[in-house]
């Protein structure tokens, strides 16, 4: 269970910095992930999870790719808002 707890600590930690940015975070349970979300762009949601590898524990989009190191919330959570910021024009 040791894991679980790192994960879902650093979980918490990004969702702060998230939150912060004006962005929804909502932590699922099993396995613990983020549902991220732009409250003005329902339509927009990614889930972040958070991973051992042999560097540390790093933030992961759903699709596998890194976001950043679990030990820079801050960093992560600015990437992730750029992310979900880039959204198609309707002009």
């Amino acid at each position: 269970m040791p894991r679980e707890h790192t994960r879902t600590y650093y979980l918490g930690k990004l969702a702060a910095e998230l939150e912060l940015r004006g962005l929804t975070a909502q932590l699922r349970d099993h396995p613990p992930a983020l549902r991220v979300s732009d409250p003005d762009t329902a339509m927009l949601v990614e889930t972040v999870d958070c991973v051992p590898l042999s560097d540390g524990w790093f933030y992961r989009w759903s699709w596998g790719e890194i976001v950043g190191l679990a030990d820079d919330p801050a960093l992560a959570a600015q990437r992730i808002a750029h992310v979900l910021a880039c959204r198609p024009t309707t002009d």
